[in-house]
């Protein structure tokens, strides 16, 4: 088994959605509900912070550079000055935006939750390049984990309250179409008292590394569902994970401060890694 390290030492309210920008050789990763996006470059240590006006669920890199970010009244741009602008603002109160991930087109999969977790309360949308947006998964509950197989034939999805990972087939209407997602099935379920599905990432091999919220632990499926590892963390709140560093192959875990004692939980909103855990996939950047 791997040894977990800590990668950054945070206390971070929520903790999320780590992303490797290749072009920066950056970690970028979320505190959601202290309205920040930081960067971590794991070559030099160098850290930084940028505050948004919102709370963030989410920020990805750019392909011209800059972030796209999902906020609580949408998908905004941040240019690479810093400067920010709406994509496609849709304001639904109680609700804010989530986890996302970019898929292999480089559009946007932006997910929401409502802050009461009212069951069916949110959803997740496709937003493209150019801020038009389609609503993929409507009365979702908490939006999370979105990741594609290494050939991009299949999406993997948690709604975290079903404690399932679901599985998608990827297809297109026609020529030219953009990608629609059929045949949502189980892939794996997580039994009572292990957690819930948080955040997730698919490697070169094409199993699915899984965050268990409230599990303290992560999990790595195979693609027919079958859990082939288990890796314990000093956490109990774990929110996502993602490969990272020059080669791709250092997995990173986000946590959540959250209803921790400080006391008893020391690393509770710490960003850890699991140095060699794996092969990550390269990630593309938003198109737009």
């Amino acid at each position: 088994m791997r040894t977990v390290e800590v990668a950054v030492r945070a206390r971070a309210r929520l903790g999320e959605g780590p992303t490797w920008d290749s072009a920066r050789g950056v970690l970028i990763w979320v505190d959601i509900l202290n309205s920040r996006v930081h960067t971590f470059d794991p070559a030099g240590g160098a850290r930084t912070v940028m505050s948004t006006e919102q709370h963030v669920g989410a920020a990805k890199p750019r392909a011209g550079g800059g972030l796209v970010v999902n906020l609580r009244d949408g998908v905004g741009l941040y240019d690479p000055d810093g400067v920010f602008s709406w994509l496609h603002r849709e304001v639904v109160p109680g609700r804010r935006g989530n986890d996302a991930a970019i898929a292999p087109d480089g559009a946007l999969w932006a997910g929401t939750m409502p802050y009461d977790e009212r069951t069916g309360g949110g959803d997740l949308k496709r937003v493209n390049g150019d801020g038009s947006a389609v609503t993929v998964l409507p009365e979702v509950t908490v939006s999370n984990g979105t990741g594609w197989s290494p050939d991009g034939r299949l999406m993997y999805y948690n709604d975290t309250p079903t404690r399932r990972i679901d599985v998608f087939d990827v297809g297109t209407a026609g020529d030219g179409d953009a990608p629609h997602v059929s045949g949502r099935r189980p892939l794996a379920e997580i039994e009572q008292g292990a957690g819930y599905p948080d955040g997730l990432t698919v490697d070169a091999d094409g199993c699915v590394w899984v965050a268990l919220w409230d599990g303290g632990a992560l999990r790595r499926y195979t693609p027919q569902g079958t859990l082939d590892r288990t890796v314990r963390l000093p956490v109990h709140r774990p929110t996502a994970c993602a490969f990272g560093g020059a080669d791709l192959r250092d997995l990173y875990v986000t946590t959540a401060g959250v209803g921790a004692d400080p006391a008893a939980s020391p690393l509770a909103g710490a960003v850890l890694v699991l140095p060699g855990a794996g092969q990550g996939l390269p990630q593309p950047a938003f198109a737009g």
